[in-house]
């Protein structure tokens, strides 16, 4: 089984693309996980996850998919392998989103309230 659940903050707005014949929209973003742990110099460190997510959905999404944004992600870790320019292979890790949710409000529907 592969399962993935991560719970971080978007590190720059999300990019918003339409590939294909089809335009099917791609959704990229990378989160930043903290560790559970401290490092020697009593630091808490954070993993950057690069995230993308396939699905039609989310484009209504995208204005609220934003810097500092606190989200989870559930999807599956993929990894896949193409050639660079110079002819060497290159691997690229990242998680494809199956469901994405805000952890908070975002600032607009709080000003409102």
């Amino acid at each position: 089984m592969n399962k993935v659940l991560l719970i971080g903050r978007l590190t720059k707005d999300c990019e918003l693309k339409h590939v294909g014949d089809e335009g099917t929209p791609l959704l990229n973003f990378t989160i930043a996980v903290q560790r559970p742990f401290v490092n020697s110099k009593g630091e808490r460190e954070a993993d950057f996850i690069p995230i993308s997510c396939w699905k039609k959905s989310v484009e209504t999404m995208v204005p609220d998919l934003t810097k500092g944004r606190l989200v989870s992600v559930l999807g599956r870790i993929n990894v896949r392998s193409y050639t660079n320019m110079n002819g060497e292979r290159r691997y690229m890790t990242q998680v494809v989103a199956e469901q994405i949710n805000f952890m908070e409000h975002s600032k607009i529907i709080e000003e409102a309230n």
